[in-house]
């Protein structure tokens, strides 16, 4: 799992400009949703071509996270990536630019709905009453890239709790608008993972300086509780 000291600058320079370091002192668990980002077989399985090695030591977390907000009478959101080779599930830019052609057929292949990636890790622990959204671009909270945000808003979601993987790439796109879209956002430190340390510990510093609080799965056991 990586580290979980973010820099000590980073710290203090929060600790000057806020008067503190996080954001939220409580946490209301029947308006706070737990958003799992892209804990799919692609992403978690040790023999995927797009493997991330640290997303499997996060799946107790994202499980004991997801009990928590479902005892507190919040809402666990999985959300998996989706892609399909024409329409709106297809992302040209990303897949015509971004990455070989060898490497967009394999994340085709691995992301169309119905293939062995696409399907959720199956040691997460998913209830028939948890929401379960697809997504088709990084951001979860990208207008009209999911139908997340408006789930929520349904059920007066006002918090977002973000794990799952990559912590720099779909997780933190995903913190970033769900912010900028007017959700309370916490990135869960220990429920979140990346292809190296130095990109987790990077990401986490810059939301917690600018798009939401950071904080443990533990912390945000004991918000829920107060």
């Amino acid at each position: 799992m990586h580290p979980a000291e973010l820099p000590a600058e980073i710290v203090e320079r929060l600790r000057r400009r806020r008067g503190k370091l996080h954001l939220f002192d409580a946490l209301e668990g029947r308006r706070t949703a737990l958003a799992v980002i892209d804990m799919q077989r692609s992403f978690v399985a040790a023999d995927a071509p797009s493997a991330v090695a640290g997303a499997r030591e996060i799946v107790p977390n994202v499980n004991r996270l997801a009990a928590a907000l479902r005892a507190a009478g919040g809402t666990v959101a999985w959300v998996q990536a989706t892609y399909t080779r024409s329409g709106p599930g297809y992302w040209p830019l990303f897949f015509d630019y971004m990455v070989s052609r060898e490497l967009s057929a394999g994340i085709l292949e691995g992301l169309t709905e119905g293939s062995p990636g696409h399907a959720l890790w199956h040691e997460l622990d998913v209830q028939p009453a948890d929401l379960r959204v697809r997504k088709n671009r990084y951001s979860a909270f990208f207008p009209g890239a999911c139908p997340l945000p408006e789930l929520l808003r349904s059920r007066s979601i006002d918090t977002v709790l973000i794990a799952g993987t990559m912590t720099n790439v779909c997780c933190e796109a995903s913190a970033r608008d769900a912010m900028m879209d007017g959700f309370k956002t916490v990135v869960v430190s220990d429920a979140n993972a990346a292809r190296s340390d130095a990109e987790h510990t990077a990401s986490l510093a810059t939301i917690l300086q600018f798009f939401g609080d950071v904080r443990s799965t533990a912390d945000v056991m004991e918000l829920l509780r107060k």
